[in-house]
């Protein structure tokens, strides 16, 4: 996959960034940890600069990013209720959970998708829930953007300073991404296990 990511974007640069971007937006497996340093690599041998590559990467992802939006508002809240209607007892989950959920969304759905977006993977299918719960669009792309523009000023400006060395940032992003998988497995095992045992109590 490596391979092609750059000769793509070698071959059409700042569009090829920002199709990349958006695509990786969409479908997480392509990682911006790879496109990004590359892309600021790039800045230090061809007629690319460092902010052309923040701005088309950023301009690549917020557009991935509405897309998904656009998915969580055709999924809606309401359509989710009515699947926990039916395969709820199944999966140990209830309609007050979800509108629980939706609410907590609703009061820092915000902070959320700003933070979220430095969290590989999370990045991405973050503009999910926030599009089913209906976040205002203004404020989503606002915060959406800001993030995103952290996130990808960090990757490309350690590519442009790394120069031939750039791979350096895909094994400690490596690392990190590793860490916030943990992190991640043990929050949903610990409300996987929050759920069972509050149902067990409810039942006795």
């Amino acid at each position: 996959m490596q391979s092609w990511i750059t000769d793509f974007m070698e071959q059409f640069g700042y569009l090829g960034i920002f199709l990349l971007m958006c695509i990786e937006n969409v479908f997480p497996p392509i990682p911006s940890e790879l496109i990004l340093p590359f892309g600021g690599f790039m800045t230090t041998h061809s007629d690319l600069n460092v902010l052309g590559v923040i701005f088309s990467a950023t301009g690549g992802s917020l557009l991935g990013a509405i897309i998904l939006y656009g998915i969580g508002l055709l999924l809606d809240v309401e359509r989710l209720l009515k699947f926990v209607d039916r395969w709820g007892k199944l999966l140990h989950v209830k309609k007050e959970d979800i509108l629980k959920a939706d609410a907590w969304f609703d009061h820092h759905g915000f902070w959320t998708v700003l933070f979220c977006r430095m969290i590989p993977f999370i990045r991405s299918i973050i503009s999910i829930p926030a599009g089913m719960s209906n976040m205002k669009f203004v404020l989503f792309v606002f915060f959406t953007t800001v993030g995103t523009l952290i996130w990808n000023s960090i990757l490309v400006v350690a590519g442009a300073l790394l120069g031939q060395s750039w791979e350096k940032v895909l094994y400690y992003m490596g690392i990190y991404s590793n860490v916030i998988y943990v992190v991640l497995g043990i929050m949903i095992i610990g409300v996987l296990i929050y759920f069972i045992l509050k149902n067990k109590h409810k039942r006795a």
